[in-house]
């Protein structure tokens, strides 16, 4: 049986490979309960011939977010491992990151940039200086369930593979954010990247896009109790919601169930049915 390296190269499965990868991530774990090797024999239970060493990492992580049952330091083995895989597969540069983003082009091959034009040119001036401030040992600190939430829904893709590792994502909010100040960025990067604060979902989602809409809250009111009114109001709801805002919204103008409506000669079903 053979595992299909990241550069391509087929190599035979080996027990002990795959055991010294996992312990290589267990510093600081309680040994009395993290074994490499249990592990290990769980992992090669899932193997088939030709298998990715990519899905060997995604399998490890898995089983170890199973075992977590049993202690929680394989939760902690799980997200390192995840994270580890990330890395393994994404660029170390914030600079060749953005630019796989700014040259992203769509299924039809049109240009489709999924950073500014500004915050790409910020970051390539100030390249030298952002890439040192970067500090990718942080990805570790993520639990498994936090981890696999930013692997899902926040770290950019590029025709579906993430090219983001969480502190690009922290970084790229940061110069959004920041973009025309190097040192306010990076002081910025660090809070977050420490966990002394964190920004809102929009924030983390849109900040450095071309698209930068960060804020979480919106609170609209009913235009009028009418067909284009109540519909020109929901048009703005939609458009808030493809940004991730979060939306509340006043009905109280609408009529009661009962309410005479002129136009039609007719009478409202009141909120609910509407």
């Amino acid at each position: 049986m053979f595992v299909v390296k990241r550069d391509g190269q087929r190599q035979e499965v080996k027990f002990d490979n795959i055991t010294a990868r996992i312990r290589a991530l267990c510093d600081g774990l309680d040994e009395r309960f993290v074994d490499p090797v249990p592990v290990a024999q769980k992992v090669i239970e899932g193997f088939y011939n030709g298998i990715a060493t990519s899905e060997v990492d995604t399998l490890a992580a898995e089983t170890c977010a199973y075992m977590s049952q049993k202690h929680p330091d394989f939760s902690t083995l799980a997200a390192r491992i995840a994270v580890s895989n990330l890395h393994k597969n994404t660029s170390d540069s914030l600079v060749e990151t953005c630019r796989a983003l700014r040259d992203y082009t769509d299924k039809q091959g049109r240009p489709a940039p999924l950073i500014s034009e500004e915050v790409w040119s910020f970051v390539s001036e100030h390249a030298k200086d952002i890439d040192a401030a970067m500090d990718y040992t942080r990805d570790f600190g993520y639990d498994y369930f936090g981890f696999k939430t930013l692997e899902k829904s926040y770290l950019l893709r590029v025709h579906g593979k993430i090219v983001e590792r969480p502190q690009h994502m922290l970084m790229r909010v940061a110069c959004g954010i920041h973009a025309g100040d190097v040192a306010a960025a990076i002081e910025t990067y660090n809070h977050m990247s420490l966990r002394q604060f964190t920004h809102a979902t929009p924030t983390l989602f849109n900040a450095g896009t071309p698209k930068p809409q960060m804020s979480s809250c919106f609170l609209l009111t009913m235009k009028s109790d009418s067909i284009d009114g109540i519909y020109d109001t929901l048009k703005q709801c939609a458009l808030i919601s493809q940004s991730a805002g979060g939306i509340g919204v006043a009905i109280s103008n609408v009529r009661a169930k009962g309410g005479y409506i002129r136009g039609t000669n007719g009478h409202s079903n009141g909120l609910v049915p509407m």
